[in-house]
C-alpha cells in the first residue's frame, strides 16, 4: 500500500470522526479493522454488479495495510484529532470570504490531514502534503474546490512561514524503515 492510499483511508476516518462526533480512538476500532476492510471486498452479486458497487466498494479497501502505514494512519487520525481546533482555526483563517461551516465536509478532512502533515509529520514534505491533498481532492470534489484547497493550504504555508522539511533527512528516514 502506498502513502497516498494510507493517506486516503486517513481523511476517510479524519470524516467520519466530524459526523459522528466520537474521538480518535473509537473512529480507529470501528474503520481500522481487518473486519471493516472485508465489508468493502468486491460482491461478486448480479445486484451488486449492476448497481456498481464492485468497482466503488473495492478500491481503497481492498488491502489491509501493513505495520508502518497503520502506524501512519493512527499517528495521522490521532493528531488531527488532538489538534482539531487548531487546524479548523487555520482554515477559517486562510479561507477568506468563506465561512468555515460552508466548507465541505470532505474538504475540511482533507485540509486538516494535510495541514497537520505540514505542521507535525517532519516525514513529509510540505509540498507532497499539499499536492496528495489536491489531487486527492479532485476525486471527491470538482476543480473549483480543489484550486480553492491549493490556495488554502499554499496560504497557510506561506502565511505560517512554514519551512519546507530537509528532504535528505526525511530520505534517511525512510530508509532506515522509520
Amino acid at each position: 500500500m502506498k502513502r497516498t492510499v494510507a493517506r486516503e483511508l486517513a481523511v476517510h476516518m479524519v470524516y467520519a470522526m466530524g459526523f459522528a462526533g466520537r474521538d480518535a480512538k473509537e473512529t480507529l476500532a470501528d474503520h481500522l479493522t481487518k473486519e471493516q476492510f472485508a465489508c468493502f471486498l468486491p460482491d461478486e452479486t448480479q445486484e451488486a454488479q449492476e448497481e456498481g458497487f464492485l468497482e466503488e466498494r473495492s478500491g481503497i479497501y481492498q488491502e489491509f495495510p501493513d505495520k508502518r502505514q497503520e502506524e501512519y494512519i493512527r499517528s495521522v487520525v490521532t493528531g488531527v484529532f488532538e489538534h482539531y481546533a487548531e487546524l479548523d482555526e487555520y482554515i477559517s483563517r486562510y479561507a477568506i470570504g468563506w465561512n468555515f461551516h460552508r466548507i465541505p465536509k470532505v474538504a475540511a478532512a482533507i485540509m486538516r490531514v494535510a495541514m497537520y502533515e505540514i505542521l507535525y509529520r517532519s516525514d513529509i514534505p510540505n509540498a507532497a502534503a499539499i499536492n496528495d491533498a489536491v489531487e486527492l481532492s479532485k476525486s471527491y470534489e470538482d476543480e473549483e474546490l480543489s484550486k480553492f484547497i491549493n490556495g488554502i493550504l499554499g496560504s497557510f504555508v506561506r502565511g505560517e512561514q512554514i519551512p519546507e522539511k530537509d528532504l535528505l533527512e526525511i530520505d534517511d528516514a525512510d530508509s532506515a524503515g522509520l
